[in-house]
């Protein structure tokens, strides 16, 4: 089976996050365990363990295109065991970024309570850049499918983006982040920032950044061409 293939395969059987679109997602977005995941057996689930940490390295080497065969290989498996436990390509990338996407839905939601919103903000923006620059190809990856409801990514994008739309609220009611920025801009540029990080080089990305975060901040709208 090519990878093409594959990617035409049906939904995913559950990616082990909690936040994923894998299963029947709660009201938070939180996405429980499936009924096959939960009762798979010990040598099934040694595979999928197996498989998801050579994807890891896989798809940080190569980025989000490698080779599906690739991960088979290396994880010792045929390819056949490895669409067994992801039908399609997204579901295996949803597997391995789910916690870092859900970490980062934390992190926004723990940051409502912080003294300086707009500072949590940064933080939180840099956070989001410097992982965007991990893997070739998820800074596009996030933007299609915060859009795309049928992507296996949109529901751990979705809920990251509404924790972070609600920091971004705090820190516009606290005064410290200009009222014309949505969380889409927020998005936009730190996947691009992300990019610039993968193409060029990061501190160059972190100049970008602090160029962002200096033109959002209340006030500064004189210093932003346009503004």
């Amino acid at each position: 089976m090519s990878d093409k293939q594959g990617a035409a395969s049906g939904p995913a059987d559950g990616a082990g996050s909690s936040r994923g679109p894998a299963g029947a997602a709660a009201s938070d977005g939180r996405t429980p365990r499936t009924p096959a995941e939960g009762g798979m057996r010990v040598d099934a689930r040694r595979n999928r363990d197996n498989l998801l940490a050579v994807a890891r390295t896989v798809l940080a080497e190569e980025g989000l295109e490698a080779s599906l065969r690739d991960v088979a290989r290396r994880a010792g498996v045929g390819i056949a065991t490895l669409y067994r436990h992801f039908p399609t390509r997204e579901a295996l990338v949803q597997a391995v970024l789910s916690d870092r996407l859900n970490a980062l839905a934390d992190a926004a939601d723990e940051s409502l309570t912080a003294p300086s919103p707009g500072e949590a903000l940064t933080a939180w923006l840099q956070r989001f850049a410097a992982g965007s620059g991990t893997f070739h190809g998820l800074p596009g990856s996030v933007l299609a499918a915060l859009h795309d409801v049928r992507s296996e990514l949109h529901g751990s994008c979705a809920a990251m983006h509404e924790s972070a739309s609600r920091l971004l609220e705090r820190a516009q009611a606290a005064g410290e982040v200009r009222p014309d920025v949505d969380a889409e801009d927020l998005f936009t540029a730190a996947a691009a920032i992300g990019w610039a990080a993968q193409y060029s080089d990061r501190e160059r990305a972190q100049r970008i950044l602090t160029l962002l975060t200096d033109g959002m901040q209340s006030g500064r709208a004189d210093a932003v061409p346009g503004g």
